[in-house]
């Protein structure tokens, strides 16, 4: 055992790599057989998930405040002088288990996922993926930083948000052009980050043997199950079924709101020229009023939520120099999430909070789990982790009222989940555009290294997946809004994901409507398997299955068009 291993994680972050090393130096010379792998493996685990734990709190640091140098330094010194080494010590782990060729209950699914990291690793791109991260805190800086004046003030661009849904088209207008201008002065930086991306990343695809980018992605994300050309066959089936439907749902707003086209600062207002609905004042209304939503979902992940607040886990006000966006991340060694994001009052923030509270209850409940490599962010797929926020998002739907302690009158939350559907239909158009435009890039590196050029494949894709919007006399603006999806930038390939899971929450939705309890048992016995089994059998686990095609696809949106009918209906009373 590693009796010597700091288990108080604040003392660990004190230690260099020199103090670090003799943990894995002694793992790595350790025999290791049938009757000692699993102590092992548990002390693995220990020394991994105090590493882990150190990088998701530098991380969170440099986050809640861009301006945060003491941070950032901490942050790059870890990178640079952590980072590396571990790395190579991890590589070193990974290939002693697998010439052992010995493995732990529930750990075959892991051991084929580390036999392909490691075969994955090179030497050579240990520095590289270092500077691939730097760059995405110089990424997260750029949008951190930006400001505009509003009423007199200056104030951070989530700030007006609230103003998009404004019933004063002129207001919003307004505020959309002010937003995006000063994105705009962001272009020349921008244009040098890209290249810089570009050329890690193409290297770095080189160095392992991979002709192109995609490919290595590909096995990075560890991504058995599925393929670039499913990917493909999804667009074609979401372009089908989900674009005449988003279509549907853009003429019908045309057509309430009482305007010729649908303007890009259009697409948010209610269409009955009602104010925005702002259900909360302060962030603890926002986190009092949830806890009430997910004890009624299932008292377990209730109490899973109330540990978060008392334990400081959340970080949810919009303010400037924080980082743009939201996540969820996890403190490994206390099995702890972590929820972070940029909330103004908006019923958008509520959405974003029961998303990443979804991802908070897959770290509690894998956390049963004894070793990292079964639940580790990295060991879980994506495509079933997006289920579990996306599904409770639809599972914690029918408690928003004041009824169960939530936010709204009945009218106000038909109002919401009708919001809440409608961009789900929106969704999977745009997640195609954006997942379409990456597999053009990265097959086509050396032009799409050109941010000129980049511009210009995604004004054609746009027309493609979202042909009801008008952006006449705003084409230059146009060109340029995949730059502020930050998943191309930071986690390339990182989107179709959604999509995908998409699907499979909907699906859990539609089973809660015949058996909620039923629904949330699989859901969560799911979630408990972390990265034990394969993508399909987590899908059937939870009751769905994992589909790339229409047949799948067109039933789900058909409920969700009736659905969206009811909900008007009730929103009328």
């Amino acid at each position: 055992m590693l009796a010597s291993l700091p288990n108080d994680v604040a003392v660990f972050n004190l230690l260099d790599w020199p103090q670090i090393a003799p943990y894995y130096d002694e793992l790595a010379a350790r025999p290791i057989n049938t009757e000692n792998i699993e102590q092992w493996l548990a002390d693995w685990t220990q020394l991994a998930s105090l590493l882990n734990e150190r990088q998701a709190r530098l991380q969170v640091a440099t986050t809640v405040n861009t301006e945060d140098k003491d941070a950032e330094a901490q942050y790059k010194t870890f990178l640079d002088m952590i980072t590396p080494p571990m790395m190579t010590a991890e590589q070193a782990l990974k290939q002693k288990l697998l010439d052992s060729t010995l493995s732990a209950l529930n750990f075959d699914v892991p051991l084929t996922k580390l036999r392909a990291e490691a075969a994955l690793f090179r030497e050579a791109n240990v520095p590289l993926l270092t500077e691939e991260s730097k760059l995405t805190i110089e990424y997260d800086q750029i949008f951190g930083s930006l400001t505009v004046e509003w009423e007199g003030e200056q104030v951070p661009l989530a700030r007006l948000t609230p103003a998009l849904h404004d019933p004063d088209r002129a207001l919003r207008e307004r505020a959309w052009r002010l937003i995006r201008a000063r994105q705009m002065q962001e272009q020349p930086a921008l244009a040098v980050l890209w290249t810089k991306f570009m050329d890690v990343r193409k290297q770095i695809a080189l160095n392992a043997g991979f002709s192109d980018y995609r490919a290595y992605r590909w096995e990075q994300l560890l991504r058995f199950d599925y393929t670039p050309e499913d990917c493909l066959r999804f667009h074609d089936a979401i372009e089908q079924i989900a674009v005449p439907a988003a279509s549907r749902l853009a003429r019908k707003r045309i057509a309430k709101l009482g305007i010729p086209t649908l303007r890009p600062w259009d697409t948010a207002v209610d269409t009955s020229d009602r104010a925005a609905l702002h259900p909360y004042q302060q962030s603890s209304e926002l986190i009092e009023k949830s806890k009430a939503i997910f004890q009624h979902v299932d008292p377990q992940l209730g109490d899973y939520f109330n540990t978060m607040d008392a334990e400081n886990l959340l970080d949810l006000e919009s303010r400037k120099a924080k980082a743009p966006g939201g996540y969820c991340t996890e403190f490994a060694v206390k099995h702890q999430p972590f929820i972070f994001m940029n909330g103004v009052g908006l019923h958008v923030d509520v959405q974003t909070l029961i998303h990443e509270a979804g991802h908070s209850f897959h770290v509690f409940e894998a956390a049963r789990l004894p070793y990292l490599q079964q639940r580790g962010e990295n060991m879980i797929p994506t495509e079933f982790a997006e289920v579990a926020s996306m599904a409770m998002e639809l599972l914690a739907a029918p408690y928003l009222t004041t009824q169960y302690g939530g936010f709204y009158t009945e009218a106000e939350a038909a109002r919401a989940r009708r919001e809440n559907l409608e961009e789900l239909i929106y969704f999977w158009p745009y997640m195609s555009l954006v997942d379409t435009f990456q597999h053009w890039i990265y097959e086509n590196h050396d032009i799409a290294r050109d941010i000129e050029a980049c511009n210009d494949k995604w004004a054609e894709l746009f027309t493609r997946f979202l042909p009801e919007q008008d952006w006449s006399g705003l084409e230059d603006i146009r060109r340029v809004l995949w730059q502020r999806q930050l998943h191309i930038f930071e986690t390339p390939f990182y989107y179709i994901e959604y999509g995908v899971a998409q699907l499979g929450a909907a699906q859990i939705w539609a089973n809660s409507m015949r058996d909620q309890a039923g629904a949330v048992a699989a859901y969560r016995k799911a979630l408990s398997l972390g990265g034990t089994v394969p993508l399909p059998e987590l899908y059937q686990t939870a009751g769905v299955r994992l589909s790339f095609d229409a047949d799948t696809l067109r039933p789900i949106v058909e409920l969700i068009e009736r659905t969206i009918n009811d909900m008007e209906e009730a929103e009328a009373v």
